[in-house]
């Protein structure tokens, strides 16, 4: 299984989950369900423009279970 970290990243940023929302110009409700991986599929579309506001590449946003952020 892999999970999506951009809570984890966004903390680090010093974003919350508003203002990362905000940044990347995504819904609430898509980035509520991401940041609590509430979702079996992801958009790549949306999950570029997170990376983007988090400044990382895309696939630095999932990783596998039990890997260490």
């Amino acid at each position: 299984m892999v999970r999506l970290i951009i809570s984890e990243l966004a903390k680090r940023k010093g974003l919350n989950q508003s203002q990362l929302q905000l940044k990347a110009g995504v819904t609430p409700q898509l980035l509520n369900r991401y940041w609590n991986n509430h979702t079996s599929s992801v958009a790549l579309e949306q999950l570029d423009k997170i990376a983007r506001a988090l400044d990382v590449k895309p696939g630095d946003l999932i990783v596998r279970d039990g890997e260490q952020v």
